[in-house]
Order: structure tokens, then sequence, then C-alpha cells
């Protein structure tokens, strides 16, 4: 049934939809062409604008996975640089400080790290510090 169609369409209905088509002689002749003979010939331009583009693109730059280089998208951008200082007597037990600058809670890490380096292929961790007990 399905192939039945397909061949129906390729055999009957194409050359009928080609007999049809407003082409001219000479390509002066496209700049004669009214605004209704034009929507006939876009299906037809459209499908061979495709079929070069599928042509082509095999042949076409890859385009290279891009890797996030800044490291600080939106922390404390107002300051020419960003330096945070942390008290070691502070600390009650072990810290993670975040590097990434992902992190939701900065500057406490929340383990947003892990994203960031999978998706730039980056191996930042976060700061841990601990308090030594004497």
């Amino acid at each position: 049934m399905v192939l039945e169609t397909i061949s129906r369409i390729i055999k009957i209905q194409l050359p009928a939809y080609l007999k049809k088509l407003p082409l001219p002689e000479t390509i002066g002749g496209f700049a004669r062409l009214t605004v209704s003979e034009w929507l006939r010939l876009l299906p037809l331009l459209g499908i061979l604008a495709l079929l070069g583009y599928l042509t082509i693109r095999p042949f076409l730059p890859k385009k290279k996975k891009q890797k996030d280089s800044i490291i600080n998208p939106k922390i404390q951008k107002e300051n020419p640089r960003v330096v945070n200082e942390i008290d070691i007597e502070d600390l009650s037990s072990t810290k993670s400080y975040c590097r990434c600058w992902r992190s939701k809670t900065f500057p406490v890490c929340d383990r947003s790290h892990i994203k960031h380096n999978e998706l730039t292929g980056d191996n930042v961790g976060p700061l841990v510090l601990k308090k030594k007990i004497l």
C-alpha cells in the first residue's frame, strides 16, 4: 500500500506537477513571473535548496564544542577582582568552598562543579578546609 502510493506520486503526480510549473526559457524570464507563479515554484525551490544543503553539509567545517571560558559568569561582577577571605579560626568542622563560581550558595560549594566539568571537560573541584584538632 505504501509503496503503491510512493510509486503513484513519483510516476504520475510529480511529472504532472513539473509540467505545470512556470519555468521561463531564460534567466531574465524569472523577473517577469507573477506572484502566483512564484508561489507555485516555491515548493520546488525549497526542495532544491534542501537537497543542495544536504549535499554540501558533509564538506562544511564542523563546529567545535565551545568550552566555557569565563569561570565567573555573575558573582560580584561590579568588582575588578573577586577575593574571598576565610578565617580558619571560624571553621567549626570541614567546609567545602566553591572554585568553579557556579554554586547557588556561593562561596560554599553545592557541587555545581560536577555539571560544569561535564559540560566543559574542566576538572575544577572545591577548596576543602579542615580544622585541625590538636
